[in-house]
């Protein structure tokens, strides 16, 4: 089990960076350009409730709010399953952001330019730090959860990386690709989370 996890994280890495080099190769400009251009609100076009929402869903998704969100997550999962398993909810979601921001600064990727940004950005591109932070912490809350609670949490855990992904679409501050390349480094650490969390038998059944 433990070297399974370890080779998902790994593999899925591997794909990330992989993604990158065929991104910074152009090879996705066309798919990427096709889900802008259907997805991306337009001021006076589109609805200001639904670009209203989207901001919002994209703003719980970073900065301040994200790591307080992160915080709270870890207190619930230290009373599920004691201080390792919040350790590991807070460390993945820390070392994937540097992970993602160490990504951003090698590919250096622009954001979209098909609209005005309805949000503000300040970094390259590639991959995702919103994309990365939303799979890392719901995907690990979903793992550490208790059995009872755990198809409320991986519903849960879908649903906030779909919508803080089409968020930052639908507001042309990322490209398509970003979203997938953010998922799958978010999926990863949430692995190596797992991972750590395990590997002494820790967890309440």
């Amino acid at each position: 089990m433990e070297r399974r996890l370890l080779v998902g994280a790994a593999g899925l890495v591997l794909a990330v960076v992989l993604l990158g080099l065929v991104v910074s190769a152009g090879w996705t400009v066309r798919a990427d350009l096709y889900v802008s251009h259907a997805l991306s609100l337009k001021v006076g076009q589109s609805s200001p409730q639904l670009i209203s929402f989207m901001q919002w869903a994209s703003w719980i998704g970073g900065g301040t709010p994200r790591w307080i969100i992160c915080i709270l997550l870890a207190a619930l999962v230290w009373r599920w399953c004691g201080p390792r398993c919040a350790m590991a909810l807070a460390g993945a979601a820390l070392l994937s952001n540097l992970a993602s921001n160490a990504l951003k600064f090698a590919f250096d990727r622009a954001r979209p330019d098909i609209i005005e940004h309805l949000d503000h950005v300040n970094s390259a591109s590639y991959p995702s730090g919103h994309a990365t932070s939303a799979a890392v912490v719901y995907l690990l809350l979903a793992w550490l959860a208790p059995p009872r609670w755990r198809p409320l949490a991986w519903t849960l855990a879908v649903a906030m990386i779909i919508l803080n992904g089409f968020s930052r679409i639908m507001l042309g501050v990322h490209w398509a690709s970003d979203i997938v390349g953010g998922t799958m480094l978010g999926a990863a650490f949430a692995l190596l989370g797992v991972w750590w969390a395990s590997r002494p038998a820790i967890r309440k059944s």
